[in-house]
């Protein structure tokens, strides 16, 4: 059902960004490296944060970039991570299949400019085990943000 709503959001954009989807689990930035043969930093991973003032926000960051609390915190104030369950009823998509892409629940998204050293990355595609190749200038964003630990 997730990859359907990243289908519908791609048609409803009039983009034609293939999905790739592999038997194997991509859940996690070292196994979707793995098994799209590219090094850890070219996954774009979604992470979903709550801020004290009960906003739900997603950052897409580079495979290999940390988020940085105390830069976190001054950007966006105190926040803190979602739980899975939460994640799934606000984006549609399981933890490890978290995109940014035909999301259940409008909300900011935010890049890191971790993702500026590539050209291309491969964020989910709404399951665990799909992945889309596309530039950094095609991610859904709110705003560009520096929050990781390792930013350029």
């Amino acid at each position: 059902m997730t990859i359907e709503s990243v289908r519908n959001f791609f048609a409803k954009q009039n983009l034609d960004i293939p999905i790739i989807e592999v038997q194997t689990s991509t859940a996690t930035v070292a196994l979707a490296a793995e098994a799209f043969g590219v090094e850890p930093g070219r996954i774009a991973k979604t992470l979903a944060f709550r801020l004290a003032d009960g906003r739900a926000i997603l950052i897409v960051a580079s495979g290999d970039a940390r988020i940085s609390h105390s830069k976190f915190k001054a950007v966006f104030g105190k926040g803190k991570m979602l739980g899975a369950d939460e994640v799934v009823e606000l984006t549609g998509h399981p933890v490890g299949g978290v995109c940014p892409f035909g999301l259940a629940t409008e909300m900011p998204i935010y890049l890191d400019v971790s993702l500026r050293k590539y050209e291309e990355v491969l964020p989910a595609a709404g399951s665990v085990n799909s992945a889309v190749r596309v530039s950094v200038e095609q991610l859904p964003r709110s705003e560009e943000r520096r929050v990781g630990k390792e930013c350029l």
